[in-house]
């Protein structure tokens, strides 16, 4: 990366939830390392804060999801984005980037463009898998999408989009080998033996829709490989709070250990998992284990999807998106009960092809290595200087 591209710069940022905070964090590091003395705000999480962004709101003030959810929060996130467009017009930040939550981010760097601030859109929403309309609300809100699949630039380039493939941060961080043995000393899990990590997301919508499945799936395997021990990583405290409902309700015989965070090491210690869909599917494929797919919005929500004919694709999973194929399988909405999940999991774990699956992990992982947060930083940075220069 050229240093030195612009001097000190103000980033205003906004990311939702724990996936948008990791990205922004490493961006504000990269984008501090090339323009020293730059201020950074908005709304942010942990990793954002820890490297030097002032957070105005916690970002999972931004965890919603879905179609019919984002509807019931609505007059809070209206309030939330008067809030930010005034402060943002206050402290004239040289550029704007959402990190991810496009519902929410879209409409803030749209109207912060009509005054004249570069705009990007870090993570692009899943505009080539369904509704594909809103390319037209992305080319009017953004002067630029950070993509972090390779497909996704196509797409854009269809459309006169302005994108660039960056890599995923992922992929950078976690290693090419991961060491399960000393995972599981480091988790305390016994050294042989089968080991399925359970991952019901983050969101409080996700872990009330999908830990029931998930608790009664580890019964139904419990019940016939008793042996099998399951691990839970919780995002936050209100994910474990919602997770251990579940397991007390749909799963009370069943021994598993929760642990705070730790997705990364619950992953490569175990031999499969179940997993909600999202940036941990992405994980479980880097960290190289077989898994189980699954997803569940609210029904209107998957009404309106259906009904409207706005899905696109024949999968919905990273890892199958990333290999054109299905490499995992994927369980959406009606489909997520454990008379299901419970047989595909005991598949995964005793799948015959296990060294092919590898194989295309590690294809992905190649693919997606590329030192994505300076690469971010640095189209960020020519974004702000090409502007600098028309002043």
């Amino acid at each position: 990366m050229t240093a030195g591209l612009v001097d000190a710069a103000a980033f205003g940022l906004v990311a939702g939830e724990a996936s948008g905070d990791n990205l922004g964090g490493g961006l504000i590091r990269a984008l501090a390392e090339s323009a020293p003395g730059s201020r950074f705000f908005g709304v942010a999480g942990s990793r954002m804060s820890e490297a030097g962004c002032e957070a105005w709101y916690p970002s999972d003030a931004l965890a919603v999801m879905g179609l019919a959810e984002i509807v019931r929060h609505l007059p809070r996130l209206l309030r939330l984005r008067r809030d930010l467009l005034a402060r943002f017009a206050a402290a004239r930040p040289d550029a704007y980037v959402g990190i991810d939550s496009p519902e929410f981010n879209l409409r803030v760097a749209a109207a912060l463009r009509r005054r004249g601030v570069p705009t990007v859109q870090y993570v692009s929403p899943q505009v080539w898998a369904w509704r594909q309309g809103r390319v037209r609300t992305i080319c009017n809100a953004v002067d630029l999408v950070l993509c972090v699949l390779p497909f996704e630039t196509a797409f854009y380039d269809a459309h006169d989009v302005r994108a660039v493939f960056v890599g995923h941060p992922l992929a950078d961080r976690i290693p090419l080998e991961s060491d399960a043995a000393a995972s599981r000393v480091s988790l305390g899990l016994a050294a042989t033996g089968p080991v399925v990590a359970v991952l019901p997301g983050s969101r409080g919508g996700e872990v009330k829709r999908l830990g029931p499945p998930f608790a009664a799936t580890m019964g139904w395997l419990h019940a016939r490989r008793p042996e099998v021990a399951f691990i839970a990583p919780m995002a936050n405290e209100g994910a474990r709070a919602g997770f251990e409902r579940a397991l007390a309700d749909h799963a009370p015989e069943v021994p598993v250990q929760l642990v705070d965070g730790r997705a990364q090491d619950a992953l490569a210690a175990c031999d499969a998992a179940l997993v909600t869909s999202g940036t941990a599917t992405l994980e479980a494929a880097l960290v190289k284990r077989p898994m189980v797919v699954a997803y569940r919005v609210a029904p209107l929500t998957a009404q309106l999807l259906r009904g409207l004919g706005l899905v696109k694709t024949e999968h919905f999973s990273q890892p199958n998106l990333l290999a054109g194929r299905a490499l995992v399988p994927e369980f959406f909405q009606e489909n997520v009960r454990p008379e299901l999940l419970g047989p595909a999991l005991l598949e995964q774990l005793e799948r015959p092809d296990r060294a092919e699956l590898l194989d295309a992990y590690a294809a992905i992982h190649q693919a997606l290595r590329c030192d994505a947060s300076h690469r971010a930083a640095e189209a960020v940075l020519e974004l702000v200087a090409a502007r600098r220069a028309t002043r």
